[in-house]
């Protein structure tokens, strides 16, 4: 029978975090996931995370958001109801392009910023009445929890703990 334990490492400085991380992964430990109150700059790499793909999400709702100005100007300028604005020409859609520019920009980017603002809360889970997979609250102020599962590797709960220890964690939790 597999053992389901999981081991939580926490630290009380993000370097000392990122140097354990370092040493553990040297050695063929494989760390499931980190919790911490702020981004933790080159965590990324050394836990195995890829890098995010939500760049091509906001590049399509911004081109989604400037196909919408443009057409929708180009209905309601030149073909719904045509105005005179200044002695500016409306017959055709080029010769007004100058104008939109302000427009489509501007909605190009409310498109953008509230695409990713509801894809970030969809790709993370943190919609309305779903409960934080956080298992520590300290995490969100001042300490660095590193998460083990030693049946990923096959290592024993003991000598991980020894290695774990090595490291400068400040406790060792198991669940």
């Amino acid at each position: 029978m597999k053992d389901n334990k999981t081991i939580y490492a926490m630290y009380d400085d993000d370097m000392t975090l990122l140097a354990g991380a370092k040493e553990l992964v040297a050695k063929g430990i494989y760390i499931r996931d980190v919790f911490s109150p702020f981004p933790i700059h080159g965590i990324d790499p050394v836990i195995g995370i890829k890098q995010t793909r939500l760049a091509i999400c906001a590049f399509i709702y911004g081109l989604v958001g400037l196909s919408l100005a443009l057409a929708g100007m180009y209905y309601f300028m030149i073909v719904d109801w045509p105005m005179n604005i200044g002695g500016k020409p409306n017959d055709f859609f080029y010769q007004n392009i100058p104008a939109f520019v302000p427009i489509s920009f501007e909605f190009t980017v409310l498109l953008a910023a509230h695409g990713m603002a509801l894809t970030y809360f969809i790709r993370n889970w943190t919609l309305p009445g779903v409960t934080a997979r956080n298992p520590y609250p300290e995490t969100t102020n001042d300490r660095f929890v590193m998460e083990i599962h030693p049946s990923d590797f096959g290592m024993s709960v003991e000598d991980l703990t020894e290695e774990l220890q090595k490291t400068g964690t400040i406790l060792i939790e198991e669940r």
